[in-house]
């Protein structure tokens, strides 16, 4: 069938038609696109910089909402009294909560001594570990010296590299690969058998430095964070403070950092204090080792903003 010249011709009309008003139709949900981000784009500006800040501030982290052990919700009773090992056990909430608090140093005086009658026998097996979230390079842990004494800290050739050791002898590492970075948490610790001084970060073995004999025993107090003998002092924060009297194996020290830094103490048998420094100096080991505060120490609520369990 034959198309006449005037049916093409009507139909190429409204073609043009159409499009003309396809583009009429795309030009306004163009114009009501825009009108609309005009209207509400400044709200939806505001809302996206408010869930930046609160993200920010960690309120949309899991740790938030995670229960918290009030100070002393866990303890070692001992039923014999201090240093008596019979029949001991833990007490109250010891399933690893977070703590609501732990504390934290200014770097320049702050520090928390425990007595000098703290008992480190045998002296030839031992074992400390803590909690520390360093904010900048800083020196002092765990520290009992004097003429001789132990210590774990953090320093060595450049700024945040982990030391731990006997005091009095050559108990650095001679090579530093880890390096704990400023703003994250880290169980740090060393063990203590006879012969060799074994170092452990989030635990797993880091090194080793032999050393013979035993550990000379001085007056000089146990110290966190500062002081005893003015060798430096920490900036940041330390939790879950834990002394042994034994040389604590691989398999228990790596339990112990699965445990959280809410953890409770591996041992108790051997247990020499332990200082949660949730909210408090207390020693909560039954053994009645109890620290006391010196200078600028806060124990804050807001710390697991940068903590990520094991």
């Amino acid at each position: 069938m034959r198309v006449s010249q005037k049916e093409i011709f009507k139909k190429k009309l409204l073609g043009k038609a159409s499009a003309k008003e396809t583009f009429r139709e795309s030009f306004i949900k163009a114009q009501s696109a825009m009108e609309y981000l005009m209207t509400y784009g400044w709200a939806i500006l505001i809302i996206s910089v408010v869930l930046a800040a609160l993200f920010q501030l960690g309120v949309f982290n899991p740790m938030t909402f995670a229960p918290k052990a009030p100070p002393g919700a866990c303890q070692v009773f001992r039923p014999n009294g201090p240093g008596t090992t019979s029949f001991i056990n833990l007490e109250g909430i010891c399933s690893g909560e977070l703590p609501q608090y732990v504390a934290q140093f200014n770097g320049q005086s702050s520090y928390i001594n425990v007595a000098s009658s703290l008992s480190l026998s045998p002296t030839t097996y031992i074992s400390a570990f803590a909690w520390i979230n360093p904010s900048s390079q800083s020196t002092a842990i765990i520290e009992k010296q004097g003429s001789y004494g132990m210590k774990i800290g953090v320093q060595g050739a450049a700024p945040g590299q982990f030391a731990g050791y006997v005091w009095g002898t050559n108990g650095v590492c001679s090579s530093y690969p880890f390096v704990l970075g400023p703003g994250n948490w880290y169980l740090v610790g060393f063990t203590f058998n006879g012969t060799t001084v074994n170092e452990y970060i989030n635990g797993k073995f880091y090194c080793s430095v032999s050393y013979t004999g035993s550990i000379p025993t001085s007056t000089s107090p146990v110290a966190f964070g500062g002081p005893s003998d003015v060798d430096g002092y920490i900036a940041g924060s330390i939790a879950n403070v834990q002394i042994y009297n034994t040389s604590l194996s691989a398999n228990e020290i790596q339990a112990l950092y699965l445990e959280g830094i809410g953890g409770a103490p591996i041992d108790l048998q051997n247990l020499v204090g332990w200082w949660p420094l949730n909210g408090n100096a207390n020693d909560y080991s039954g053994n009645g080792n109890n620290g006391q505060i010196n200078g600028d120490v806060n124990f804050v609520s807001n710390w697991y903003n940068s903590y990520t369990p094991p």
